[in-house]
C-alpha cells in the first residue's frame, strides 16, 4: 500500500514539474497535471489541497535551504572577532556561494521553477529576500569597520539596493541559463573578485 501511494505521489509530482516549467505557476492547470498524472482528482486532493501547496512541495524545501544557508554564512560573518572579519570578507561569502551553487545545479528543475516560473507565489521573491539579508549584513559590516577605526565614506542606501541586486542577477544568470557546471565555478570565483574589488574601492578599504 505505502509503495502505491509513493507511486501515485511521484506521478503528481513529476506531471507538476512539467507542467509549472512548461507554463508557470500563473497558467498551470490542475486539470492537466492530474490527467498526465493518470490519476483522479480525488487522488490528488488526498495529496495536496491546492495548486500552491503542490508548488511548495515541488521547491519549498530547496528555496528555505537557500535562505538558511545564506543566513549562516552572514551570522558565521558577524561571529568573527571584528579585527578578524576584513580578512575574511571573501572568504565567508566565497564559500557560501559555492555551497549555494552546487546546491542549485544538483536541483536545477526546481531552482528554474523558482527563479523563472514562481509568480504569483510566495517564492517569487528569492533574490529581494537575499538582497535584504546582504543589505543588513553590509550595514553590519560598516558599523564593524567604524568601530575598529577604518571608517567608510558614507554609501547610498539605493546604490547598496543596486549593486547587491546586481551582484545576485549575475550569480542566478548561470542558474537559469544552465551553464556548463566546471564554467559556472569558474566565472563565480571572477564574479567574486570583481565585486570584491569594488566593494573594498568604495568602502576605502
Amino acid at each position: 500500500m505505502y509503495e502505491e501511494e509513493q507511486s501515485t505521489l511521484n506521478l503528481i509530482l513529476s506531471a507538476a514539474m512539467q507542467e509549472f516549467l512548461e507554463k508557470g505557476f500563473k497558467s498551470a492547470s490542475l486539470r492537466n497535471i492530474v490527467k498526465t498524472a493518470g490519476v483522479t482528482t480525488g487522488a490528488f486532493y488526498g495529496y495536496y489541497n491546492s495548486k500552491e501547496a503542490l508548488f511548495d512541495a515541488l521547491v519549498g524545501k530547496h528555496y528555505h535551504y537557500f535562505i538558511d544557508r545564506f543566513r549562516e554564512a552572514q551570522r558565521e560573518f558577524a561571529d568573527l572577532p571584528p579585527d578578524e572579519q576584513p580578512n575574511n570578507l571573501s572568504s565567508t561569502s566565497g564559500e557560501c556561494m559555492h555551497d549555494m551553487l552546487l546546491y542549485a545545479y544538483d536541483h536545477l528543475s526546481e531552482f528554474k521553477l523558482i527563479l523563472c516560473h514562481s509568480d504569483g507565489t510566495q517564492f517569487s521573491n528569492l533574490i529581494d529576500e537575499i538582497v535584504q539579508i546582504e543589505i543588513k549584513g553590509t550595514n553590519d559590516y560598516l558599523k564593524v569597520l567604524a568601530a575598529i577605526g577604518n571608517s567608510s565614506p558614507q554609501i547610498d542606501d539605493q546604490l547598496k539596493h543596486m549593486l547587491i541586486t546586481g551582484m545576485f542577477n549575475t550569480f542566478f544568470e548561470m542558474i537559469i541559463h544552465e551553464m556548463p557546471l566546471d564554467k559556472a565555478v569558474e566565472y563565480l570565483k571572477e564574479m567574486q573578485a570583481f565585486y570584491t574589488a569594488g566593494w573594498m574601492r568604495i568602502m576605502g578599504q
